[in-house]
Formats: C-alpha cells, sequence, structure tokens
C-alpha cells in the first residue's frame, strides 16, 4: 500500500467514533498493542530530545526502505506510533521524505494536545522525515 493509501485506511477507521472520547479509547488501544521497542535502543542515547514524554527512537534504511523502533513511556504518544509505524514502516526514505502526515489532522487530533504533547509528536515525525532526507540523497 502507498503512505497515502494507508493515511486514508486510518481516517476511514477513525470515521466510524461518534465523539472524541471513542477516538482516545482507540488511539489508547492501539498504544498497548505497540510492539516493545528492542531493548538497545530505549537508552538515552535514543531519546529524542525536547520532547514532553521519553520517546526513544531508532531508524535503519536497508534496500532503501525505512524501518523504525520507536517507543513512549506515554499510552497516547504509543497509540500515535502505532499509526507511525503503520504508514512508515517499509516505505521507501524518497517516498517519506516528501510526505505530509495529513491524517492526524483528518481524524480530528490537530491542535488537540497541549503545545509540548504537540510539539513531542511533530518532533518525531520531523525526526522521521529527516532521517529518511538523509538516506534518500545517500
Amino acid at each position: 500500500m502507498t503512505i497515502d493509501e494507508i493515511q486514508n485506511e486510518i481516517i476511514q477507521e477513525f470515521g466510524q467514533f461518534n465523539n472524541d472520547l471513542e477516538k482516545y479509547n482507540y488511539l489508547m488501544k492501539l498504544g498497548r498493542n505497540l510492539k516493545p521497542i528492542d531493548p538497545q535502543y530505549k537508552t538515552d542515547d535514543y531519546l529524542i530530545r525536547g520532547c514532553q514524554v521519553n520517546t526513544w527512537y531508532h531508524s535503519a534504511c536497508r534496500d532503501k526502505k525505512m524501518f523504525y523502533d520507536i517507543d513512549s513511556a506515554s499510552l497516547i504518544t504509543k497509540g500515535f506510533i502505532f499509526l507511525l509505524l503503520r504508514i512508515c514502516d517499509g516505505q521507501s526514505s524518497a517516498d517519506l521524505k516528501n510526505t505530509e502526515f495529513y491524517f492526524i489532522d483528518k481524524i480530528g487530533f490537530q491542535g488537540e494536545f497541549s503545545p509540548l504533547k504537540d510539539n513531542s509528536l511533530f518532533k518525531l515525525i520531523n525526526k522521521i522525515k529527516t532521517d529518511a532526507s538523509v538516506l534518500a540523497s545517500s
């Protein structure tokens, strides 16, 4: 599937909910299903600096496709990580560097968080895009 096809699929899934509480419950359920990060990456060296909650990040490129180990101390953030991994894992670095992650706005979460939590999510997205850009150009 393409990145946009996956984002549109996520938008449809969230479209079935009638209110924000149902959306948050679903997001937390997804967070509980996040695969644990490899312990070697759950160290200070892999923390995304400036995030409100501890978020660990590792990326790798194999055959010009990106793969990630990402985790967070926050269940809501884990839910977003689950969605981002669904979109990004196994995609080409060239496609990811130009991706607009519009699903966040379309599922109703744009601006729903405190500025610090918003900042954490966008730091994670920027890290994904920056790594993809660097690897796509190498």
